[in-house]
């Protein structure tokens, strides 16, 4: 395993001396099409920078296998100066959970979102990838579709929807399957006890991925946590309700003081 290559683009500039807010995105979607929506609100306090998975939007396709911890260390490795905090999306959830067992002293806290300690099976996962090393990423699309987003926001997000989904069909087909092989192997569930950063858990309503029991559990797991459930999101939260999602980024570790 080594570490990957990924690229990273700043989404908002925020105001001067602001805090960076990391965020990372969910497989099939590039950080762009998932995030700036939301980015342009979080600007009000963040500097937002996001990062690319392997072989999605701007970062180069992987070259060898990687896992979960291994996408921790990649983003540590690039790990902005100064304060910072981290929101990831699905497998970049996952990648906050590492990084946060990896992280003390460097985030100040992650926010992991429509994710999990685990998620899915191992043969599950497996099956993914060799399907997609098969037939391509442009096979997915209907599927995710209706895994991605809840039906409010298929109605009501026509250009979203279709733009993470053209970042779906553009990802390289090889690098989303390495990054099912490393979801296949990812379970963290055992060491969330570790976590002495505070961690903010927050569920798509409608997620039939990772439902809203997975955030609970995850804040059930960590010494300091808080689960959110947001109303008419499935598995993409920050494109489906930004203002929602931004809302809480916003207020994170200011109203609540980062408690349980």
């Amino acid at each position: 395993m080594t570490r990957p290559e990924i690229a990273w683009t700043v989404l908002a500039d925020g105001p001067a001396g602001a805090e960076t807010l990391v965020v990372g995105s969910s497989l099939g979607t590039a950080v762009e099409p998932l995030w700036t929506a939301c980015a342009k609100r979080l600007a009000q306090r963040y500097r937002v920078v996001g990062w690319d998975l392997p072989g999605h939007g701007r970062s180069p396709i992987a070259d060898g296998s990687f896992t979960v911890a291994d996408l921790a260390e990649a983003v540590l490795a690039e790990w902005p100066s100064g304060r910072a905090r981290y929101a990831g999306v699905s497998v970049g959830g996952a990648t906050g959970l590492e990084l946060a067992l990896r992280a003390g002293g460097v985030a100040e806290a992650v926010a992991v979102m429509c994710s999990g300690a685990q998620i899915g099976s191992a043969q599950n996962w497996q099956d993914r990838a060799d399907f997609v090393r098969r037939d391509g990423t442009a096979a997915m699309v209907d599927g995710s579709r209706q895994r991605w987003f809840s039906p409010e926001s298929r109605t009501q997000l026509p250009g979203a929807v279709t733009e993470l989904l053209d970042s779906l069909v553009a990802a390289d087909d090889d690098s989303y399957a390495r990054v099912c092989e490393a979801l296949a192997t990812y379970d963290v569930r055992d060491r969330l006890g570790e976590i002495d950063i505070p961690v903010l858990a927050v569920a798509g309503a409608d997620d039939a991925v990772c439902p809203p029991q997975q955030a609970h559990d995850i804040v059930d797991g960590v010494r300091t946590g808080r689960a959110v459930v947001i109303n008419h999101a499935a598995h993409l939260a920050p494109a489906e309700q930004p203002d929602a999602v931004a809302d809480l980024l916003l207020a994170w570790g200011i109203e609540e003081g980062d408690e349980t």
